[in-house]
């Protein structure tokens, strides 16, 4: 899979890219996008009971379809393709931190709900300066019994204000760093928990608020040794957001290429300007080398590399540079209907710049990829 998909999946591929074609075309894209919660709880449980797609990467003893990141690169890619309003990404976090942290017992019990789509889910570690480093984390988790109770905020979380359950990382008081870090699980409309929606300028990903007031929560593995697990989340999730990233590019680049060929000017396409052929050959190598550092580090996470934090970051800053780059080729290329509402193209750019600080933006990864090969 380094080098290339396999005919089993590039048939899986066309098969979600048909799907999401018929539920995500850009009119549904708009009306999803303006309500409040952002997606259609019916809807998303048909996509998920046809086809199994919060299932993907969990395992078949957890409910799950068993398959690895590589396909589940494939989704998320076919998702930024199709620009999807739904809480799949959001929930895909969750289950991975579940299965990287829990215990089996709270595997067996969370993840199920998870794969089959009756449950959405997603993952709080940002706070309000939207760092997610370790050592900023400074919700507290003190012992009540046999619970916990969290106090303190979480910001930017994605589907934060309608997600089911929320996996939380917050630390024990007065411990400092990496020190003290724990998984915890608290349920969506647990008392004393506040939800707010946040402005933002990408409408089609929902961001949230939290507010924890002595919240009731349930550890999630191992006291105080939740770290590791983080960062090993946090990984995978620069990767499945890489994919992603490289869908939407990719669609801007086909979108912005099929409207030159069709706008004509002084009696000939567009498409024949050696400026227009200068942006589309720009835009298709910077697709080209984003995916290959996506798709790459998507079969590096399957096959447990030890290079996988720097081929981690190194997916995330390719790929939000490719996005934001071809996002600005795309809108020049479309001229001044580029600029406007009503053209498809700024829900694509916004996405992409969304995505592009969303984990760390490209100069944070490349020092973080330069420091793990130096290491």
């Amino acid at each position: 899979m380094r080098f290339s998909f396999s005919a089993e999946q590039e048939e899986f591929r066309a098969t979600v890219r048909r799907a999401l074609e018929a539920r995500s075309p850009t009119k549904e894209v708009r009306r999803l996008m303006a309500t409040d919660a952002g997606f259609e709880r019916d809807g998303w449980q048909k996509l998920n009971q046809e086809l199994g797609l919060t299932a993907i990467h969990i395992p078949e003893s957890y409910g799950g379809s068993g398959f690895g990141y590589s396909e589940l690169g494939i989704v998320l890619e076919e998702m930024g393709r199709g620009l999807l309003c739904a809480p799949f990404f959001s929930t895909t976090l969750a289950a991975t931190a579940i299965m990287n942290a829990g215990a089996e017992d709270q595997k067996k019990a969370l993840l199920p709900g998870l794969a089959d789509g009756t449950v959405t889910a997603t993952l709080a570690v940002a706070e309000e300066g939207g760092s997610n480093d370790p050592a900023s984390i400074a919700l507290t988790a003190s012992p009540s019994g046999a619970t916990w109770r969290l106090d303190g905020t979480k910001s930017f979380v994605l589907d934060g204000h309608t997600a089911d359950l929320v996996v939380v990382v917050a630390r024990r008081p007065g411990s400092r760093g990496e020190d003290g870090l724990s998984f915890f699980t608290v349920d969506g409309n647990a008392p004393g928990l506040a939800r707010r929606k946040l402005k933002t300028m990408d409408e089609t990903r929902k961001l949230a608020h939290l507010t924890f007031k002595s919240v009731e929560a349930r550890l999630l593995g191992a006291e105080g040794a939740g770290a590791a697990a983080l960062a090993k989340t946090m990984q995978q999730a620069l990767i499945c957001l890489a994919n992603e990233m490289v869908g939407s590019a990719e669609r801007l680049r086909e979108d912005a290429l099929e409207y030159v060929k069709m706008r004509m000017q002084f009696g000939r396409s567009i498409a024949s300007f050696q400026t227009t052929k200068n942006k589309a050959a720009d835009m298709l190598v910077d697709v080209e080398l984003a995916k290959s550092a996506a798709y790459y580090a998507a079969a590096a996470l399957d096959e447990g590399d030890e290079d996988i934090a720097a081929l981690a970051s190194l997916a995330k800053a390719s790929a939000a540079e490719a996005c934001v780059q071809t996002a600005v080729h795309a809108v020049q290329m479309h001229g001044g209907i580029g600029f406007t509402w009503d053209n498809d193209t700024h829900l694509w750019f916004k996405r992409a710049k969304s995505s592009e600080i969303l984990f760390g933006d490209a100069n944070e990864h490349r020092e973080k990829m330069m420091q793990a090969w130096a290491n």
